[in-house]
């Protein structure tokens, strides 16, 4: 594997695109045991290899802020919200 310098996470490992061909297997195997693995072309990032579970976790739809308070375990229960009385700061303009 040959290390190149430019932008790179710390659990990246670098293929030459010739050298992923030949060891895809190889490249699989890594990415489903050791995270991203980044293939080069002409020496710089071309593409990412990921396990499908990190697909999986990257392509999730996103939840709505309704849903997020719906699944929340304090949904359901009952809050006790009012109004301060205090009469408001007087602010210079």
């Amino acid at each position: 594997m040959k290390a190149h310098k430019s932008v790179r996470l710390y659990h990246d490992k670098e293929w030459q695109l010739q050298e992923a061909k030949n060891r895809l297997s190889q490249v699989i195997d890594s990415a489903i045991h050791e995270g991203a693995q980044t293939i080069t072309l002409r020496g710089k990032p071309a593409a990412v290899v990921v396990s499908f579970e990190e697909y999986r976790k990257l392509t999730l739809p996103k939840i709505g802020l309704s849903a997020f308070f719906e699944q929340s375990p304090l949904h359901g229960v009952d809050l006790v919200v009012s109004r301060s009385t205090d009469p408001p700061r007087e602010v210079e303009l």
